[in-house]
């Protein structure tokens, strides 16, 4: 409860006295590579992520997950560092090291005791370009992406349910595939496939590598220098911008799998910070994403799961960061005796209250207080600062947009909330999918569980 009471404590307080007032340092190398750094001297430790202009949504039909499977395959050595060398060195020296792959990224990271710092980019600038990728493997990880794909989706219902609502809502944006891409595609990949894949976006003009923690800036981009500006760049064409079709009505599915419970998602078409013409619509929906689903004096929570009790859960979400067009989200899963679509009338009922009603003054400030209190926090964390930094700069939207966001979600008008829900919140721009639970059988445990890295 002592976070609920620093929210309380934050609505008292001007949210324009938030800053973090702590400098980014930036140097490009004459090979392309971006490096960030930023100093945070509370504890001696550091935190390095590469991050590549590449994930799912690059990927062309019949290769989808690729981006997820290279991924995989990273850490299974170099000429100088053989397969299970890298994790091995990195945990040798105190630190510990993943990776994530996202529909517009591929992230590398290590968080270190600060003087060792250098093992990092020696491992890191080893494999941007020298990477052996072999047919045995391959099998092997083959193997292990499948076992995660049946974990992660095949065996929970909304996830798949999930996965065949995006297949849905787009027609013809890469968002419409799965990160880990679909499973015809994963059992077919050759290893030409990969060094492809490799040897076009892995190289460092088209990284960015990011640093922060307890490190000096100039030392930090001499480090750098040592070890990645000499690494030869690829030559990387603009990627086609497969633009989404305009939709011409309510889009519906009925997903029919094994589940406990029936489950409603529900998404509308809508611009990101990357493609809204008016920047600020971006963060007016941003700011009802909070009113609908902002902590549990949010609507949703409030109205529908304790006050009418018509709902288990219920949410909503909206990533503004997106590298191309997204989907405000709302789901639920409604209480006993109730249906999904008493769930779509109930959410739709909440969407039209926006439209038709201003939000309060106590409201529109509570939602702001959130979002200071998320920033303060997020900043005791050298891993999400380094990860803001490389998401925004990766995207397009540019490292320099992290410090405004608290700013310019506090200008947000009553207004201009209600603007965006009447402008974005169309009915013939939602997408929504249900879930019709079926009888559980029970099935045989395989025994086998998952290796590598997946996280996304």
């Amino acid at each position: 409860m002592i976070f609920r009471a620093i929210i309380l404590a934050l609505i008292c307080l001007p949210i324009t006295a938030y800053s973090s007032n702590v400098q980014v340092h930036q140097r490009v190398f004459a090979n392309g590579l971006k490096v960030l750094v930023k100093e945070d001297h509370r504890s001696p430790v550091v935190v390095s992520q590469i991050w590549y202009k590449v994930g799912s949504s690059y990927e062309p039909g019949g290769i989808t997950g690729i981006s997820h499977m290279l991924e995989h395959m990273m850490f299974k050595g170099t000429e100088k560092y053989p397969a299970g060398e890298f994790s091995r060195i990195i945990a040798e020296n105190g630190g510990n090291e993943n990776a994530f792959t996202g529909r517009d990224y591929t992230a590398y990271f290590q968080t270190m005791e600060k003087s060792r710092l250098e093992v990092s980019f020696k491992l890191e600038a080893d494999r941007m370009r020298g990477l052996h990728l072999n047919a045995a493997e391959l099998k092997k990880e083959l193997e292990v992406v499948t076992e995660e794909r049946r974990m992660r989706t095949d065996d929970k219902p909304r996830s798949k349910m999930h996965e065949y609502f995006m297949a849905m809502a787009f027609s013809n944006s890469p968002y419409k595939n799965p990160v880990i891409g679909w499973p015809s595609d994963i059992a077919n990949y050759q290893l030409d496939d990969l060094q492809a894949w490799y040897q076009l976006w892995y190289a460092p003009n088209n990284a960015t590598l990011v640093v922060v923690g307890d490190i000096n800036a100039d030392e930090v981009f001499a480090l750098a220098e040592k070890y990645f500006a000499e690494i030869k760049t690829s030559e990387i064409k603009p990627i086609k911008p497969q633009a989404e079709i305009l939709q011409q009505g309510i889009r519906k599915t009925t997903v029919k799998l094994p589940a406990k419970l029936p489950y409603l998602i529900m998404g509308y078409k809508v611009p990101v910070l990357n493609s809204i013409e008016n920047k600020a619509d971006a963060y007016a929906l941003e700011v009802l994403a909070g009113i609908l689903d902002g902590g549990s004096s949010a609507r949703l929570a409030s109205r529908l799961v304790r006050g009418k009790q018509i709902a288990v859960s219920a949410g909503a979400g909206y990533n503004m960061m997106s590298r191309l067009p997204d989907l405000f989200m709302l789901d639920a899963t409604p209480a006993e005796g109730k249906t999904v679509f008493d769930m779509e009338y109930a959410l739709k009922e909440q969407v039209y209250q926006l439209k038709s009603e201003l939000v309060s003054a106590d409201e529109l400030q509570r939602v702001k207080a959130q979002v200071l209190a998320s920033a303060v926090y997020e900043r005791d964390s050298n891993f999400y600062q380094a990860m803001q930094l490389g998401m925004l700069e990766t995207v397009g939207i540019g490292w320099e947009k992290v410090d405004e966001y608290v700013e310019k979600v506090n200008q947000i008008t009553a207004q201009q909330v209600r603007d965006v829900a009447r402008k974005y919140l169309l009915e013939d721009q939602l997408n929504i999918a249900y879930l019709d639970p079926q009888p559980i059988r029970q099935q045989k445990q395989t025994g086998k569980v998952a290796g590598g890295r997946h996280a996304h």
